[in-house]
């Protein structure tokens, strides 16, 4: 059965460019990224994990933490590691998981079983490996994005969307279209007008099911 929104985050265990990793243990009760690539040494992929060494304060703000993974050895992985901190011009400080032998690619539904090659393996034998996951505190699936290979990761939007997620963890509002981190947000149908303005304050209602209040405080 494919991985779903909510679902527990498989477990895993893992070498990295880092070291060995227990994965439910290295979530800690924090917020996570996940973003696979299909190979080292490719050119979309290292612009992308060039993106992720760049955002590091935005992570360490938000007190995130970020796993690449890639399909490569954790050997290849630290060689490539110097490419993508030349292009990106900082410290790429986060772990690469090793996942040659796609078991993680395939636990998260990144991969067909069928398409594991062996041998001679290449970027378009792993091609679906283009998938980003956000992993709540509890352990859960959150989000999940999945990209081709032709086409590179916004990361802007990686990280508004992990706002959206942590404004709305536990609260009854929801993020309209295109929103960022301080605009209105939506009221939950959950709460009818008076308990949406006891909790929120004044409403803005456009449409009976469309009322916008201003975002709640983090925490």
């Amino acid at each position: 059965m494919a991985l779903r929104i909510n679902d527990v985050a498989p477990d895993f265990t893992a070498d990295t460019s880092e070291g060995e990793i227990h994965f439910h243990d290295w979530l800690d009760g924090k917020y996570a990224i996940i973003f696979s690539h299909p190979k080292d040494f490719t050119p979309v992929c290292t612009t992308e994990f060039g993106a992720v060494a760049r955002l590091a304060p935005e992570w360490e703000k938000r007190d995130v933490k970020v796993l690449g993974v890639s399909v490569d050895s954790a050997d290849e992985h630290r060689k490539w590691k110097r490419d993508i901190e030349a292009f990106a011009g900082t410290p790429a400080d986060f772990a690469i998981v090793d996942d040659t032998s796609l078991t993680v690619a395939k636990l998260y539904d990144m991969l067909p079983a069928e398409a594991y090659l062996p041998d001679g393996r290449t970027p378009a034998d792993s091609a679906t490996v283009r998938t980003v996951y956000i992993i709540g505190p509890d352990k859960k699936v959150r989000l999940m994005m999945t990209y081709p290979m032709s086409v590179g990761r916004n990361f802007a939007e990686i990280l508004r969307a992990l706002d959206a997620v942590m404004a709305t963890d536990g609260v009854p509002i929801a993020t309209p279209a295109d929103w960022q981190p301080g605009e209105d947000v939506i009221a939950a149908l959950s709460l009818n007008d008076e308990q949406a303005e006891q909790r929120f304050g004044k409403m803005d209602s456009k449409l009976p099911y469309l009322r916008f209040v201003k975002q709640p405080a983090l925490g």
